[in-house]
């Protein structure tokens, strides 16, 4: 079995994101998954700062202080992108406009409870940030994480311990070693690395994983 790497698992839900969506990605992994979008795909990628329409990241040349995404990465816009305040950047989250949002985090429970910020870390501060109202409003939430922990805890959980960033909100996760749906039944695996069967996948999550009849083969290439 080999696990993906974080590039790999960004690349994986690029594949994912239709043409013609408004995609918000938060900080961390989410906003690697813009370096692997198809290129015959038309997606605006929206960011909570008032970009609306990311382009690739700046040469050194481009770079303009304005311009960051979710993680500070010095960013260009697009050809047809603009620019607005906070105000009106938040009106679109809060309003239901952005079609799909992709979140790190560290716990998500079976039935599509978020929490993604630990108030338990005084020394970072509250961190949920926008990432509350995004949870909330967007049409779909998808969750890129690791499957385990460092000290290989499961992440999917029957409830979350953690505070929570939105209740009942995720629809699909993305972790190392799988893509998992989270329906009204519960979780279920989509597609899976090869070498993990359906008692090994369980062994490392806590709320039960159903198998999908046509689960397939999680492969990425080397990205």
């Amino acid at each position: 079995m080999s696990a993906l790497s974080r590039s790999q698992m960004a690349w994986r839900v690029a594949q994912d994101i239709e043409d013609g969506k408004l995609v918000n990605l938060g900080m961390g992994m989410p906003v690697e998954a813009a370096n692997h979008i198809p290129p015959d795909r038309d997606v605006f990628l929206h960011s909570e700062n008032g970009v609306i329409g990311v382009g690739p990241l700046a040469g050194e040349n481009e770079i303009n202080p304005n311009l960051v995404d979710a993680s500070s990465r010095r960013v260009t816009l697009r050809s047809g992108g603009s620019i607005v305040d906070s105000i009106n950047s938040f009106a679109m989250i809060r309003g239901g406009h952005i079609d799909v949002t992709v979140l790190g985090a560290f716990e998500v429970a079976t039935n599509g409870d978020l929490a993604n910020w630990d108030s338990r870390a005084p020394d970072r501060g509250p961190l949920v940030g926008g990432a509350m109202d995004l949870a909330a409003c967007a049409r779909e939430v998808w969750v890129i994480m690791a499957h385990n922990t460092r000290s290989g805890g499961p992440r999917l959980l029957d409830a979350c311990t953690l505070p929570l960033t939105a209740r009942a909100c995720v629809t699909r996760v993305y972790t190392d070693i799988a893509v998992i749906d989270v329906t009204a039944d519960g979780f279920v695996a989509r597609e899976v690395v090869e070498g993990i069967d359906a008692q090994q996948l369980q062994a490392r999550s806590q709320a039960p994983v159903a198998w999908a009849d046509d689960c397939k083969v999680l492969v990425a290439p080397a990205v």
